[in-house]
Parts: C-alpha cells; structure tokens; sequence
C-alpha cells in the first residue's frame, strides 16, 4: 500500500486547512490523513492544533495517543527534504 500513495509537499499539505481549501489534512509520522469528516477538525482547528500541518511533535502534549488516526483514511505521505 505504502508505494501506492502519493507523496505531498508541506506546501501542499498546508493549503488543506480547511479554510483555503475545504479539504482538512494533517500529517504525521511521515502519513497525510484526511480529517475532513471529523466534527473535532471543523474549520480546520482542533483545540490548539491547525490543520495543514505535521503534528508528529505535538502529539505526546495530546490527551490521546497516535491511536487516533486509526480513524482516518491515509491519503498520502508527506515529502521531506
């Protein structure tokens, strides 16, 4: 499945904030996962967290664990340098 994905710019990932674009998107470890339908990710925030962005580093401050995204379908991977 891995190879299949499309690979994403930060850049690209951040026009999907849910105000740029409809899309809602955020990333981590590496897997872009489509928040849209989540009623936690309207308008793009999640309490103090902005959609369009790589949350890998603020999830050990979330009350949840990685688990989370279990219920997100991953659309893509996120391109680092």
């Amino acid at each position: 499945m891995d190879t299949e994905l499309p690979y994403f710019t930060p850049a690209q990932l951040a026009l999907r904030n849910g105000q740029d674009r409809a899309e809602v998107w955020v990333s981590y470890k590496g897997y872009i996962y489509n928040v849209s339908g989540s009623r936690l990710w309207r308008n793009g925030k999640h309490y103090e967290h902005w959609a369009g962005q790589d949350l890998t580093h603020e999830l050990p401050d979330a009350p949840h664990t990685e688990a989370v995204f279990d219920k997100f379908k991953i659309i893509g991977k996120l391109l680092t340098a």
